[in-house]
């Protein structure tokens, strides 16, 4: 207990403590006896409902595996199903409608439509690479993937390429054409763009080969920079509410091939960044979360940086800052530099040995709440409002909603906020939250900022939840299932029902292919479509990309569009992706089986060696996927399910496992900290990535942070041995 400080009867490593009164308390008002005696009253007060309310958990899921036991699949006997949801409290009563509350709301969430990245916090450079993406250039997004071909003349190549160039010029052109139009021709044909002032009054000059046009929609040119170089100009458009800057630099190597010297577009991209203490992260330990903490800190008052190595010299990265125009009416227009930043703790599963409350590890949700809040106490940089917003993961129904919405209440008595600076983005990504989603919204009304569909988490709980019910669908089919259609389609009409349109966000998930933009181009447009004011992207060049759809399409005209539509019932939510009948051949089961091993061994691995939360990893086609936690779930879910049905063996799972662990050696190979696992197949990495599919069924709701946590703290300890 050496490592360990007694504060207001806590046991406090020494580490947080440090962190606490050193770097996170100091220029606040709050004391060091205020902040802790604060704490330990939090603690003990929440730490019991946060017990009971997993013993809940555990209690219905069990209830839920008799029935299935009983009747088997729900398609058996769908209306008893939903009976019995009720009569064991799983379904609630609806409220009677409402409209939700909350104020105090940056412009990114309520008026403003456009991309949401997810980005480990305790990667600084990540971290800075996100909030940073507010801009990006649309000539690199296009350039730099392969929403341009990049076969035949059109191919990259080691050294600029002019046809592919020419290929950017041209689709960028088109798209503003269609989010900008002429008067008469097309952008392409632009010999000029200019900012001509009359007195305090600016309009833009639009010059072509047959003469003068203007912008069909005039008040679109909103501003303007041009840094006293006549061969230098900024454009600032706006569209939908989002920015586009035209750089007009004639001396650079683009603009000098441009009749308008037109050098690049720079497309706002990134409205929101959610900076992650959960699913993309490996935080097992007080180190681990002091290093999350201090950098959602630095993330607040502006501080963060880190200094890397590029292109054989050192780079230092910083927050960027707010951008200054002049706007039409000569006044100053200033554009945010940086992405609106949310965090996300974790929820109220796992504990944290960092706080010990009579020897016992406490809630870790409860030290993410209280510390979190703590560190944006010193915002300087990001909300406008004093708004302060925590997108809380894996909520079980409305009572836990309630049960966050209280530990928030608690953080903000201790810390001396005002009731609701608090704001809570709801993961709708379990299942009894999206039965009962109007609920849980309604139980969060005063704080509620988004609710969006995780739909990886929730795929991997509706696998777990439905165990026992039959052999689930391969994975590729379970996205294609009626269950995720429905989910996907209530979560908007449920939010529109309950006032969310230009009040806060409706959200949708990830795109999980990073090198496929071409796909996600064609794919993602279905999200603004379906009424999201924002959805996930794995990238900044995909923020930048994505952030054309919401050019393309008028969300708030979508959600009006949409507002009135019937709402998919529960029974087509409950409609489970069995296989009925069961048809797969030996061959089709066993390409599953190591797909999802390769993905959860090359997860797991550099999760537990080496601290890495979110990381490419090879399909069984060699597509590159984001893997984090939530989909690691899904894989080891699906492995277990088709164990517990006999569809596989656990000598055919470990065979599989032990064969693609040879092939997650050789993907790594070239990574001099990477250790195999195909030696003998002992080490904790591959010991842990076996348990999660051999004891997935027995892992509570399926997650996969209790196993993970215990082999990388095995690992930290061996190292650590090694150390000292």
């Amino acid at each position: 207990m050496n490592d360990y400080q007694t504060k207001s009867g806590l046991s406090v490593h020494s580490l947080l403590v440090d962190f606490v009164e050193n770097e996170a308390l100091p220029g606040l008002a709050v004391t060091a006896d205020q902040f802790w005696s604060g704490f330990a009253g939090l603690v003990a007060e929440h730490m019991p409902t946060n017990a009971a309310l997993l013993a809940r958990r555990d209690a219905l899921q069990s209830q839920i595996d008799d029935w299935h036991h009983k009747y088997g699949p729900v398609a058996s006997n769908p209306q008893g199903y939903e009976f019995f949801l009720r009569d064991i409290g799983y379904l609630v009563p609806e409220p009677a409608d409402f409209t939700i509350e909350t104020e105090g709301l940056d412009p990114e969430i309520t008026t403003l439509c456009g991309p949401q990245l997810v980005v480990p916090v305790s990667n600084a450079r990540y971290a800075l690479n996100a909030a940073n993406a507010r801009w990006g250039s649309l000539y690199d997004a296009y350039y730099g993937t392969d929403v341009i071909s990049r076969e035949g003349e059109l191919a990259p190549g080691k050294s600029y390429n002019a046809a592919r160039g020419a290929a950017v010029v041209a689709k960028a052109c088109a798209f503003l054409d269609a989010s900008f139009p002429l008067n008469q021709g097309s952008h392409r044909d632009v010999t000029a763009y200019s900012v001509m002032t009359e007195g305090d009054a600016a309009q833009l000059v639009i010059e072509t080969g047959t003469g003068p046009v203007t912008l069909q929609d005039r008040a679109a040119f909103v501003a303007y920079g041009d840094g006293g170089d006549s061969n230098k100009a900024e454009i600032v458009l706006r569209h939908h509410g989002l920015h586009v800057i035209l750089a007009i630099d004639k001396g650079s190597v683009i603009g000098a091939a441009h009749p308008a010297g037109l050098s690049d577009i720079i497309v706002e991209s990134a409205l929101t960044t959610i900076q992650d203490c959960e699913d993309s992260v490996a935080a097992v330990d007080a180190e681990d979360k002091v290093g999350v903490y201090r950098n959602w800190l630095g993330l607040m008052n502006g501080t963060l940086e880190d200094t890397f190595e590029k292109g054989g010299r050192q780079v230092t990265r910083r927050l960027k800052q707010d951008g200054v125009f002049t706007a039409v009416d000569g006044s100053d227009l200033v554009l945010k530099g940086r992405a609106l930043q949310l965090v996300r703790n974790v929820g109220h599963l796992m504990t944290t040995d960092a706080v010990l409350l009579d020897g016992k590890p406490i809630g870790e949700g409860l030290m993410d709440a209280a510390l979190t809040v703590l560190c944006a106490l010193h915002d300087q940089v990001n909300s406008t409002t004093g708004a302060i917003y925590i997108v809380k993961p894996k909520m079980h129904g409305p009572e836990e909603v309630a049960f966050a919405c209280a530990i928030f209440a608690s953080v903000e008595a201790m810390l001396g906020l005002k009731p609701n600076t608090i704001k809570i983005g709801i993961m709708d990504e379990e299942r009894r939250t999206s039965a009962n989603l109007k609920a849980a919204i309604y139980e969060a009304r005063s704080r509620v900022f988004f609710i969006n569909t995780g739909f990886l988490d929730r795929t991997g709980d509706e696998i777990h939840t439905g165990m026992e019910a039959g052999a689930v669908l391969r994975k590729d089919e379970i996205k294609n299932a009626r269950w995720l259609g429905a989910y996907e389609d209530r979560n908007v009409l449920i939010g529109l029902a309950c006032g969310f349109s230009g009040k806060a966000q409706i959200g949708k998930g990830m795109w999980a292919r990073p090198d496929d933009m071409a796909a996600m181009m064609a794919a993602k447009g279905s999200h603004p479509n379906a009424g999201a004011n924002t959805a996930w992207v794995p990238s900044p060049t995909a923020a930048t990309l994505h952030a054309l759809h919401y050019h393309q399409i008028d969300v708030f005209a979508a959600q009006r569009r949409r507002h009135n539509e019937a709402l998919p019932g529960l029974g087509e939510l409950f409609s489970m992706p069995v296989q009925q009948p069961f048809s797969l051949s030996r061959e089709e089961i066993t390409r599953e089986l190591e797909n999802n091993a390769q993905g959860i061994l090359g997860y797991v691995v550099r999760w537990v060696q080496q601290g890495v939360g979110c990381s490419k990893v090879p399909d069984i086609n060699n597509v590159g996927l984001m893997e984090d936690r939530a989909t690691c779930r899904i894989s080891s879910q699906a492995v277990a399910n088709w164990l517990r049905h006999g569809l596989v063996s656990r000598d055919e799972v470990t065979s599989t496992f032990e064969r693609m662990a040879t092939v997650v050696d050789r993907q790594n190979a070239g990574d001099p900290l990477y250790r195999p696992m195909g030696e003998n197949f002992q080490s904790v990495a591959f010991k842990a990535a076996l348990d999660l599919a051999l004891h997935g069924a027995d892992q509570p709701s399926g997650y996969t942070e209790p196993l993970l946590h215990a082999a990388r703290r095995k690992v930290k300890a061996r190292e650590s041995q090694r150390v000292s």
